[in-house]
């Protein structure tokens, strides 16, 4: 027998920025209960708003089915002696299953291979209803709430004070202690357009008894809502609305009936720099920003009401005049920030801590513009303008602007650099230090920014592992993570040819290290940093065997990792390569075990009495010449597809040759040609490697 299943949990106004998880870990909480109940269910639904979280679930079992348990005993061989009585296997079965002896003959089965003591009980199901109450508590204990509070003088925590809660199921309301208070039938509508409570009839009629009292429960249909609304109001005015993902999501979570309403603020606001509007209206606000058709910032805003007012008018009058200050003081900031230049800020930056052991904020800058000076002969950058990009790159934090918008960090640092007349690579390069800002955002478009980047996410990379405090499980306030991952996205996306140790080493001697520390910096950032291309490589759909054919070699150049990659992975498409590769394994075991560390004598001809030996030196030594251009100028495409050819020269050879001789010069020489085999692909790549994907 099935039934419909409700439960529906009201709160205070629930924190917008993680109701979707809270939503998403409740449905996945309550239908992994049911599962280890082995409660079978239909269609789910999850309902997530400012004041509630629910579940509702189609044609839940109201009772587990039953199983057989079967307990299986020794054999009867060993469980009765030649008399047939029972040992003291048989009798610690029958203890352990409370039987009497008389009646182990009866629970005699074979299990296929032979005659074993064996019981077989019926486990009887749990009624569903019977589970609720233990479930539902546990599954909000378990909700992923950093801060949890109390209330009144309820001893429960939640994060929010809980109101009520609705438990339907099995046609019937469910009355059960859950967070300090008795489930029931009743909910509330909107808090101002609802009626108060809902007797909520059953769990189908949940969603539509909501709407009726102003309450769009579903999550996802109040995000179309508002997507769909702030789109078309943007079009009354010839404008396109700037939708932001999390923007929209937290609107989404802010609002139960959301009207979205569009207001304007004084054109002549548009002299402040539009991120700072944006900013100002979407962080502060929550409202969604215009722009024309060529993408220039409108003196317009939409908002999202909770309210259907009779007068909208009054809403937006309302909206208008809070936003008029908020943009009054950034045009202030704005104006008062540029009575003082980014170089005589520097000073300032004195005071403001980058880490406790690593100095000041201006210390840090004075490094990073040591160390792009130091990185320009790479990135093709004038060497004075990425000094200069340097000791600029951190003044726009002791802003008043950044000061109340830290997202603009970087961005008026643009803005103030150009007003101070810098040179506009300068200027361009504050806010291309802190690109890429996430997975799949651009890196820097210019050569100055792109070694502030690099100095810059070096210098904290370096310094804070020198001081012994790497990232740890989720644990990564300096963002090293993104750090690292930055690193090598500006290396290839700008194709700059260097190696990470001497970048690193570079960046590292701009601390007071000694040469054991040095060392030990290097080899730990390198490390680190080389690993975040494991991720990388794994997301862009290479395999493990194919990275690790390149990473156990300790290449450090990422433009060359990459294109050995890269090459590797061609290689697998090729019909040679799993014998190559196996061959190449083999040839590996092979040396290690008949030479170890030890470096063979050079090979002979003269020694060379077999047919297949010689053809595969002749093939061995052509390739060794035709890949050295091949090798400087890194096109390893070219150069595997070429080494593909020593498939049947190497198959012939471990055919007809015998590596192990009884003659030890025949078997030095051998090993010495299965070395430079051995060699010529490792001049590339380790293929045998490949062989654990097969």
């Amino acid at each position: 027998m099935k039934s419909d299943f409700l439960f529906e949990l009201g709160t205070e106004e629930l924190p917008p920025k993680t109701l979707l998880a809270l939503s998403e870990s409740l449905t996945s909480g309550l239908l992994n209960g049911f599962k280890s109940a082995r409660l079978s269910f239909g269609e789910v639904s999850s309902f997530a708003s400012p004041r509630r979280l629910a579940v509702v679930v189609r044609d839940l079992d109201v009772k587990a089915p039953n199983i057989e348990i079967v307990n299986w005993g020794p054999p009867t061989k060993v469980a009765f002696d030649s008399h047939g009585s029972a040992t003291k296997a048989a009798q610690a079965f029958a203890t352990k299953n409370n039987l009497v002896l008389t009646e182990l003959m009866n629970n005699v089965e074979h299990d296929g291979q032979q005659e074993k003591l064996c019981l077989r009980k019926t486990e009887e199901g749990r009624d569903t209803a019977a589970l609720l109450s233990e479930l539902i508590n546990a599954v909000l204990l378990g909700l992923p709430i950093a801060k949890r509070m109390s209330w009144g003088s309820n001893k429960e925590l939640f994060v929010r004070p809980v109101q009520w809660a609705v438990l339907l199921f099995d046609g019937k309301t469910c009355e059960l202690p859950i967070l300090g208070i008795t489930s029931g039938n009743l909910s509330q509508g909107h808090r101002f357009h609802g009626s108060g409570d809902i007797a909520i009839e059953t769990p189908l009629s949940y969603e539509k008894q909501l709407r009726d009292q102003f309450v769009i429960a579903s999550f996802d249909q109040r995000r179309n809502i508002i997507r769909e609304g702030v789109t078309n109001l943007a079009k009354t005015i010839h404008g396109h609305a700037v939708i932001d993902g999390a923007l929209l999501d937290e609107v989404s979570a802010l609002n139960e009936w959301p009207v979205p309403l569009i207001g304007h603020f004084d054109p002549h606001f548009l002299e402040i720099p539009a991120e700072a509007l944006i900013s100002s209206m979407k962080e502060h606000q929550k409202y969604f920003h215009l722009t024309d058709s060529n993408n220039q910032l409108l003196p317009a805003f939409i908002t999202v009401a909770n309210i259907q007012s009779n007068d909208p008018s009054q809403v937006v009058a309302g909206n208008e005049r809070v936003i008029r200050p908020r943009l009054a003081d950034a045009a202030f900031f704005y104006k008062n920030d540029r009575l003082v230049s980014l170089e005589q800020r520097r000073e300032s930056l004195k005071r403001v801590i980058f880490q406790d052991k690593l100095g000041s904020v201006f210390d840090k800058t004075e490094r990073v513009a040591n160390l792009c000076s130091q990185l320009a002969p790479f990135t093709g950058a004038n060497a004075k303008l990425a000094y200069r990009a340097g000791e600029l790159c951190k003044s726009d934090l002791v802003t008043d602007m950044v000061g109340e918008f830290a997202d603009l960090q970087g961005v008026m640092g643009r803005y103030y650099a150009l007003h101070d007349g810098e040179e506009p690579s300068v200027a361009e390069a504050q806010l291309e230090q802190y690109l890429p800002r996430f997975s799949g955002d651009r890196t820097p478009e210019n050569a100055v920014g792109a070694t502030l980047a690099l100095a810059d996410k070096l210098d904290t990379l370096v310094g804070i592992f020198s001081i012994g405090q790497p990232p740890s499980g989720s644990r990564d306030p300096f963002a090293l993570r993104r750090a690292s991952l930055g690193i090598l996205r500006i290396i290839l996306d700008r194709k700059i040819d260097i190696d990470l140790t001497k970048a690193i080493s570079l960046a590292a001697s701009q601390f007071d290290l000694d040469a054991a520390e040095m060392d030990k910096t290097r080899k730990q950032v390198l490390t680190y940093v080389l690993e975040r291309f494991r991720s990388w490589y794994r997301d862009e759909g290479f395999t493990a065997e194919v990275f690790l054919s390149v990473s156990t070699l300790d290449f450090g150049n990422p433009l060359d990792i990459d294109a050995r990659i890269k090459a590797v992975a061609q290689f697998c498409k090729l019909p040679e390569a799993d014998a190559l590769s196996s061959a190449n394994k083999r040839v590996s075991n092979i040396l290690a075990k008949q030479l170890g560390t030890r470096t063979p004598e050079p090979v002979s001809h003269n020694l060379l009495h077999e047919s297949a030996e010689k053809t595969l030196a002749q093939a061995i030594e052509t390739l060794e010449d035709s890949s050295k251009p091949l090798l400087a100028s890194r096109d390893y495409n070219t150069l595997l597809k070429n080494l593909s050819s020593l498939r049947e020269p190497v198959d012939r050879f471990f055919e007809e040759v015998m590596v192990v001789s009884e003659e030890p010069a025949l078997q030095e020489n051998r090993l010495s040609l299965l070395k430079r085999l051995r060699d010529l692909f490792l001049n590339v790549a380790d293929i045998s490697q490949l062989v654990t994907s097969k």
